[in-house]
């Protein structure tokens, strides 16, 4: 058997394919896809004193959510304790382990026990169930190191084992094990992370770990977001690690794939879904992270299409917007997330109010409406 992954992501050195400011200038107001305004009545809260962001299921290989009996699903979330400023959330982020059933929510606490993760913070990642059912993989971003006198925005990508138990309809992961760095930073491809000046929109990033698996080519990918190593202050990138195998040990670290060098500094969650024989690469972002010269553009979903992994991207709709939030709520919703049926999660953020308000934000700091994508080769947008 060749030892070449068809369509696989090198780690020989190449250029990535760009998000270009032509195409973020393309955007058009009047008729880009948005998304239904969020009203008082969406807001369910997991738990009265949690707040919850970015959220990701507890998958199989394919990407999709494990279904337990009676069509019981687990989700992990960044949470921490309700703060009057919700950016203080980013420095007291912890993992934590949601049951969604028919009955709603349930709250299971923290996913790693204290003193296990090597961070002073636990950021975005991904986690992956053994076709056994009895153990997961974590891959998750760890932000600082423990123990550090004042919290650091240094970002690396751990993976960490644990064994799925169920007590009394409850689920949990105890046995945590395996702790492992993933990759280290190529400083010739990768800004390092704490490279930024440490304020909410201009932080540099090495984080977000997103597990996926290429049912064409067989090879395991995790793509996460970076930063390029150029002297911009625009210079978001989305990188990659592939692996043959998918264990620990395995993975390799490559060149960014996609590159938005002054044009946007922030390509979070980036991640992959496979839909008509296209890969097609999501990730979200604001406003305010874009260049000066760019603003108008939206706080939305944004994505690329290619016929192969390694290369090809471009953007989708010819502008890379997918769907923005509503222009009367424009900081709504964030941190979307498409599982390969092409629902779409998020978390509510400031909802319910316009771009020029002032005052204590409206953090909603819950699971927002679940949307639907419709993709057809190079166009996306919401299903209505």
């Amino acid at each position: 058997m060749s030892s070449v992954i068809p369509s696989a992501i090198s780690s020989e050195r190449a250029a990535p394919d760009r998000w270009a400011a032509a195409d973020v200038a393309r955007i058009d107001a009047r008729g880009m896809s948005t998304a239904p305004l969020i009203v008082e009545s969406d807001i369910v809260r997991v738990a009265p004193d949690l707040d919850i962001w970015d959220a990701w299921p507890v998958q199989v290989q394919s990407g999709s959510p494990m279904v337990f009996g009676r069509g019981v699903t687990l989700w992990m979330a960044l949470a921490s304790p309700r703060f009057d400023d919700p950016d203080t959330r980013h420095g007291h982020a912890r993992i934590h382990l949601l049951q969604h059933d028919a009955s709603g929510w349930s709250h299971l606490g923290p996913v790693m026990p204290d003193g296990f993760s090597p961070g002073s913070r636990e950021w975005s990642g991904s986690a992956v169930l053994d076709a056994d059912q009895r153990a997961l993989t974590l891959y998750f971003t760890a932000t600082g190191r423990r123990g550090e006198a004042s919290p650091t925005f240094e970002q690396r990508l751990f993976s960490a084992r644990a064994s799925l138990g169920i007590s009394d309809g409850r689920f949990s992961f105890s046995d945590w094990r395996d702790l492992r760095e993933i990759v280290e930073r190529d400083p010739a491809d990768y800004m390092a992370s704490d490279g930024g000046v440490g304020v909410v929109g201009t932080i540099k990033a090495f984080r977000d770990p997103a597990y996926f698996h290429d049912p064409r080519g067989g090879g395991h990918y995790l793509f996460f977001a970076g930063s390029a190593a150029c002297g911009s202050e625009f210079n978001g990138v989305i990188g990659a690690a592939v692996s043959r195998s998918g264990e620990a040990g395995d993975w390799r670290i490559t060149p960014p794939l996609i590159d938005a060098t002054d044009v946007n500094n922030e390509l979070e969650r980036p991640h992959v879904v496979m839909a008509g024989g296209l890969y097609y690469m999501f990730w979200s972002t604001q406003t305010h992270v874009f260049s000066p010269h760019l603003r108008q553009a939206p706080t939305g979903l944004y994505g690329m299409v290619s016929e192969r992994l390694s290369q090809g991207w471009r953007p989708l709709n010819g502008t890379g917007l997918v769907f923005a939030n509503p222009p009367t709520a424009p900081r709504q919703a964030y941190s979307w997330l498409v599982l390969p049926d092409l629902s779409v999660i998020s978390f509510i953020d400031d909802w319910g109010r316009p771009a020029d308000a002032v005052g204590a934000r409206r953090f909603g700091a819950t699971f927002a409406p679940v949307l639907r994508l419709r993709l057809s080769g190079d166009r996306a947008e919401l299903e209505t």
